[in-house]
């Protein structure tokens, strides 16, 4: 994971968040290439689950959540995790993460046995939402005075000493201002993407006017305050989610669960992880959600060991029921044909998005020997991602950078190739130095401009490039009328 993680900084993949402040435990941000790794990787998934059916639709739920939703949803009250401390290093933990050697919990961290005892955490962010009044919240923590600033409102007034307030304040336009103790000022950092989903049932099924069964798809930030964040960004506190609510008959649950589990490893191969790295394992009864009727987490075998990726779980009509007894509105499905009314149930694939770049990039890491310029073996690095997903496409290099008429044409194509892929242009360097570039960020394709396609040296060449494949290495001559249709069949 070492060669990854520094791979990942040193081309621009991830940085670690706000790193110039020694960073924030738990949070990443996503670079230059990282952004069009994750970017490709949503877009092949929303094609595929959304775009090729002609029963799934989408949304965009905002990421504020009202208390009201996550109390019918049970996350107020359950979504937790067991924490325990140890009290030789400090050290807050999953219970999961203690270790129990010859029957003796011992701290993961520096192998102390003075642990308290588990408690529950609640995982989900608390905030407030619109104008908090501090002063009937607890003691000011800092004095705040404006007076005699001037805005577009005028001359501002004195202020009370004010209170530093848990997350994030909100100003709406107008509104009374409210205590900070006050519940109706209290909002979550929604803790996944599904409960949008359920709460906009019935106006999606409405002006949809899908029949069963279908599905709601959605891609979005969630934030979960993990206790021990951990491997890079398998385990952070904000992430991003692809889920489907798949709604049904409840006699056909176990068959969408089946049938959404072989779709989603079908995905992942497509995406370029070998079925021999993927599971599908079935939770058992003691492990699942009491609400759950099956579910089954797909795993990676990962580097730091096998994890899940995603989970497929068949929810039954809990959260739907739960809504509908909560909000005193009806989220019956109406059947046309046997005039029945039903609460339906629903098979949930969720997949986390950063869970799978960081698979997608430990499954493209490799090193091999390949010769330099001078034909000495030197190591090489490659990134060798399906091209449906890598960053870049086709990287275009004029032989020399000091023959305009080289640099003109490789130019010219590039402008040719740039609406219909993410295309990159180098010149600096040896052209070897820059096939190994392009090979350490996982480029698949390279084009090279040289003094053939000028026809300088056999007229027949004219208007021919050199097309390098990165995984091979071997290159072969293609005429540039007939480079856009070549590349846009091996990226699709």
């Amino acid at each position: 994971m070492e060669k990854i993680v520094s791979l990942c900084k040193r081309r621009g993949f991830i940085f670690q968040s706000s790193e110039i402040y020694g960073g924030l435990n738990g949070l990443w941000d996503y670079g230059p290439l990282g952004v069009e790794l994750k970017r490709n990787l949503k877009n092949y998934w929303w094609r595929v689950t959304v775009h090729e059916r002609d029963n799934v639709v989408g949304m965009d739920g905002s990421i504020l959540t009202a208390p009201a939703v996550l109390k019918a949803s049970g996350h107020v009250e359950g979504f937790s995790d067991p924490m325990i401390d140890c009290r030789s290093c400090k050290a807050r933990l999953r219970a999961d993460q203690i270790i129990n050697k010859k029957g003796e919990k011992q701290c993961p961290v520096c192998g102390g046995k003075d642990l308290t005892e588990p408690r529950a955490f609640n995982l989900m962010f608390k905030t407030r939402v619109g104008p908090v009044d501090p002063r009937w919240s607890g003691t000011a923590i800092f004095p705040v005075s404006l007076q005699g600033a001037t805005g577009p409102a005028g001359p501002s007034q004195p202020t009370q000493p004010s209170t530093m307030t848990a997350g994030t304040t909100i100003v709406p336009a107008s509104g009374p201002v409210v205590s900070a103790a006050d519940e109706t000022a209290i909002a979550y950092l929604r803790p996944e993407t599904a409960q949008s989903i359920f709460v906009q049932f019935k106006n999606i099924l409405d002006v949809s006017r899908k029949k069963l069964p279908f599905g709601i798809a959605q891609i979005g930030k969630a934030f979960r305050n993990e206790i021990n964040p951990r491997n890079f960004t398998f385990r952070s506190r904000e992430f991003e989610q692809m889920e489907l609510e798949y709604f049904c008959r409840a006699e056909e649950g176990m068959q969408w669960l089946d049938y959404w589990k072989n779709e989603r490893l079908k995905f992942y191969e497509n995406i370029g992880i070998p079925r021999t790295k993927l599971h599908a394992r079935k939770v058992p009864d003691e492990e699942r959600a009491f609400y759950s009727k099956g579910t089954y987490d797909i795993e990676y075998d990962f580097p730091f060991g096998c994890q899940e990726l995603e989970g497929v779980a068949y929810r039954t009509d809990y959260d739907l029921s739960q809504h509908q007894k909560a909000s005193g509105k009806s989220l019956e499905y109406f059947d046309e044909e046997t005039k029945q009314r039903f609460v339906p149930h629903v098979v949930e694939p969720s997949a986390g998005v950063d869970r799978t770049v960081l698979a997608l990039i430990c499954e493209a890491y490799s090193e091999d020997e390949a010769p330099d310029e001078k034909g000495k073996m030197e190591t090489r690095v490659v990134l060798r991602f399906h091209p449906r997903v890598a960053p870049i496409k086709c990287a275009v290099f004029p032989l020399l950078k000091n023959k305009e008429p080289l640099v003109a044409k490789a130019k010219e194509i590039v402008d040719l190739l740039r609406p219909h892929m993410f295309v990159f242009y180098d010149e600096s360097g040896a052209i070897g130095r820059r096939y190994r570039r392009q090979d350490e960020i996982g480029t698949p394709f390279g084009v090279t401009v040289d003094f053939e396609t000028l026809g300088e040296k056999d007229a027949a060449l004219r208007d021919t490039v050199t097309l390098r494949d990165r995984d091979s290495m071997k290159q072969e001559r293609v005429k540039i009328s007939d480079l856009l249709e070549l590349l846009s069949v091996r990226i699709a």
